[in-house]
């Protein structure tokens, strides 16, 4: 990719955050077409991920509750692939009736659309409902590196230029990000090894096929890490885990630029009712409340969020405008 494609110009990133906005509102003359009788079927969140991972148990253990109460069923159907893009762009091109839902990471909107062309228009097609939870992003030594803290690693990588190899989940990931970050950052050179997802990635990791990789933190992940098959250097989070007292964020590691987590949230297509959206929000935010629903993120490593729509369209906006600088400099390509 060069360095001005096919991200989004400077001013399409303004229009995001002002399209955004203005989607999480919406118009009130929506909220005056919203049927009175509003939810009068089931409701279907779509995930944008497999069945049975940490995003699955989630949006099923908020759609249980959301169903409670606004007394109608929410039923789940996952449509995963192109790294959430099939899901959410399901989502876009739903009728905006307050009857489909989306469940995903902002990346579709605020990354995959800076990489080449997204089947919908992250500023015209989406409404961001409620931010949901963050999911911290682990970066563990594997067998094959003697590193005993990050600051190690960096050391090993200055000593020996490109030859420490660090793996994610795919070219243009979060985890590619990163690691774009702490190169600049740090001034070293480490090498890119991308997996096409995360199985097989940490199956080689477990056999140590390279040094380094980054991935969602999780009780799989956390498993390795205690039996001692992995060792975490340090968390891409806003905070350190409970679970890992001892492993530094990337921030206090003097890393702040690289310090991501993966931020997940619901969505609707543009252009429903605004009284829906609304109503939707308050739903899920006193979902989010309930100690099962804060236990169960807190078991998964994942930290629950909420707030409202604006808010989380801010957040949105603000990520895809420092992933199209990030995306240039480095000069990041999806393949």
């Amino acid at each position: 990719m060069t360095p001005e494609s096919p991200a989004m110009s400077f001013k399409s990133r303004r229009r995001l955050l002002a399209s955004l906005c203005l989607s999480a509102l919406a118009p009130l003359g929506q909220a005056q077409a919203q049927p009175a009788a509003w939810p009068a079927k089931p409701i279907r969140i779509v995930v944008a991920y497999p069945a049975g991972g940490v995003s699955d148990t989630v949006a099923r253990a908020l759609a249980d509750k959301l169903a409670v109460q606004l007394g109608t069923p929410v039923v789940i159907e996952n449509k995963a692939g192109a790294s959430g893009s099939i899901g959410v762009d399901a989502v876009a091109k739903a009728a905006p009736d307050g009857y489909t839902l989306g469940f995903a990471a902002i990346s579709p909107l605020a990354l995959n659309p800076h990489l080449g062309k997204s089947p919908f228009d992250p500023q015209k097609d989406i409404a961001p409902v409620v931010s949901v939870m963050y999911s911290p992003v682990l970066l563990l030594a594997t067998p094959a590196s003697k590193a005993r803290d990050f600051r190690d690693l960096l050391a090993a990588a200055r000593a020996r230029p490109g030859e420490i190899r660090w793996t994610t989940s795919g070219p243009a990931s979060l985890g590619h990000i990163m690691l774009e970050q702490i190169m600049a950052g740090a001034q070293v050179q480490i090498t890119h090894v991308p997996y096409k997802g995360g199985g097989q990635q940490m199956n080689d990791a477990l056999g140590g096929q390279f040094e380094v990789l980054s991935t969602n933190a999780g009780p799989a992940v956390l498993q390795h890490v205690k039996a001692g098959k992995l060792k975490a250097l340090a968390v891409g989070a806003p905070a350190r885990l409970d679970s890992l007292p001892d492993v530094p964020t990337l921030a206090e590691l003097g890393l702040p630029a690289a310090n991501m987590s993966s931020l997940f949230g619901i969505y609707a297509p543009a252009q429903t009712p605004a009284a829906v959206l609304a109503r939707l929000n308050a739903e899920l935010n006193k979902a989010l409340a309930l100690p099962e629903i804060r236990n169960k993120l807190d078991a998964t490593d994942n930290v629950p969020t909420g707030g409202t729509a604006a808010e989380f369209a801010r957040q949105i906006a603000l990520e895809s405008e420092n992933n199209a600088r990030i995306i240039r400099s480095a000069g990041i390509k999806a393949n």
